[in-house]
């Protein structure tokens, strides 16, 4: 079985979806960034991490994948241009989406306060709605990649909810839509109920 460490208000809510998602049993163990019970098994101190027997596997996108691999679900398979298309997908939306959230996270509150740059906020806000943009016109179907659910789906809807949570700017009405699509699966609305 599966344990997966690390709070839901967090990327762990990725983590617990897809798991949701895969309808594989784990067990949850929620924790703060560099607790004692985080970096007992992940000396990074950085959430989420999964544990499979002695295995330790850090990063949410890392699980993801590792799990949709192993499940056969929620992925392309290896080896394949769709798979290629769907990484290519997942890498853009870590660095044009995810880094910019991270990026404003850590000068709103996460940074010491003398290291923020709160200025930055307002290009970083700029940049993201860019980029939002570009990736909504690029829906293929229901989802990122057409009629099934795939990891960037997972991390592009976790970040549709951070986005907001951070006040960044409206986004398109079609993305809301495709949020609306996300947040109304039974898998979304399990993993909400752990919290997040």
């Amino acid at each position: 079985m599966y344990t997966v460490i690390g709070g839901v208000q967090s990327r762990t809510f990725r983590v617990l979806w897809c798991l949701e998602e895969l309808g594989v049993p784990f067990e949850h163990r929620p924790a703060a960034p560099r607790s004692d019970e985080v970096t007992t098994v992940s000396p990074l101190g950085k959430i989420p991490v999964l544990l499979e027997g002695d295995a330790v596997i850090p990063d949410s996108t890392a699980i993801m994948t590792y799990l949709a691999d192993k499940n056969g679900a929620l992925t392309c398979p290896a080896g394949t241009l769709e798979r290629a298309r769907q990484d290519a997908l997942t890498f853009r939306i870590l660095d044009e989406v995810d880094a910019i959230l991270w990026a404003a996270a850590r000068h709103s509150f996460i940074l010491p306060k003398e290291e923020r740059v709160p200025a930055i906020k307002d290009s970083l806000k700029l940049e993201f709605s860019r980029n939002l943009e570009r990736l909504t016109g690029e829906i293929r179907g229901p989802f990122l990649m057409g009629e099934d659910l795939t990891i960037p789906d997972i991390i592009l809807g976790h970040c549709g909810g951070w986005s907001r949570t951070a006040k960044f700017p409206d986004a398109p009405a079609e993305f809301v839509n495709y949020l609306k699509r996300l947040r109304g699966r039974a898998a979304f609305q399990r993993t909400v109920a752990y919290g997040g």
